[in-house]
């Protein structure tokens, strides 16, 4: 694993470039989720980022501008620039693998920024692999303020009834700062104005979209798109993986079902 910064000098990354340990034509962009999701998720995506080297997979895992460990700061994030991030990222990718078919991986918002990025010209993926996309902006955002709260409420022995009647009556409470990271205006405006409508798959590679089946609003996007005869597979997927919150009890930080269904489809 070899860390690096990489980009342009006003607005360099952060990456980690696994390199393959044995011979193989693939290489996998990873276009990691954003924030507490980010942290929930790091160790499951270093574990399979070794896996998949291992087996003669090139991956390179970056943060985006203002997040982790690239310079920046929380408020500097937004999709525009995340998006074009992505395409930085493939960029230097590519310039490490050769000929090799990059698929990307995202997940979560960074499965949304790749398919803005997709979409965009400026970056062409052998595959997309979208893993839980956030397709409705609005509602992720209230999703992330009800968790803010939950975690408010279990971090101290009496709880402020306060802070539930704020969430519930004000639709701007607790979004200036969600789980430990701040929110720019922008971003909040731009996950608000977020829908299917804005997230057009396009027909030059393969999608597949990995989304629980309880997640009507990713379902019902994938599905439109197969119905248009966009070339994308759909396939249900629940794992006890929890976006925003330490595993339950017994359960583990790195789901099996979700590594090897991940690994798989870096294969297919």
């Amino acid at each position: 694993m070899t860390p690096m910064l990489f980009g342009p000098p006003s607005r360099q990354l952060f990456g980690l470039f696994h390199a393959p340990e044995r011979e193989g034509n693939v290489a996998m962009l990873i276009c990691m989720p954003i924030g507490q999701e980010a942290i929930r998720a790091h160790r499951l995506f270093r574990v399979l980022s070794d896996r998949l080297a291992r087996i003669g997979v090139a991956v390179l895992r970056f943060d985006y501008y203002g997040t982790g460990d690239s310079p920046g700061d929380d408020a500097d994030g937004e999709l525009e620039g995340w998006r074009r991030d992505v395409c930085t990222a493939h960029e230097e990718l590519r310039r490490r693998v050769g000929a090799r078919r990059i698929l990307w991986l995202g997940a979560r918002l960074g499965a949304t920024a790749a398919v803005l990025a997709a979409k965009s010209g400026h970056c062409d993926p052998a595959r997309l692999i979208l893993w839980d996309p956030i397709i409705d902006g609005a509602r992720y955002l209230d999703s992330l303020r009800e968790s803010h709260v939950d975690a408010l409420e279990r971090s101290y022995c009496v709880p402020d009834p306060a802070w539930r009647r704020r969430l519930t009556k004000d639709g701007d409470a607790y979004t200036d700062e969600v789980l430990g990271f701040a929110v720019s205006p922008v971003l909040r405006q731009q996950l608000r104005s977020l829908s299917p409508k804005a997230l057009q798959l396009t027909a030059l590679h393969h999608t597949t979209v990995l989304a629980d089946p309880e997640d009507r609003a990713a379902q019902q996007w994938a599905s439109a798109a197969a119905e248009s005869r966009m070339p994308v597979t759909i396939s249900s997927f629940q794992h006890p993986l929890i976006w925003t919150s330490d595993p339950q009890p017994n359960n583990a930080m790195v789901p099996t079902e979700a590594l090897q269904r991940l690994t798989a489809e870096a294969h297919d």
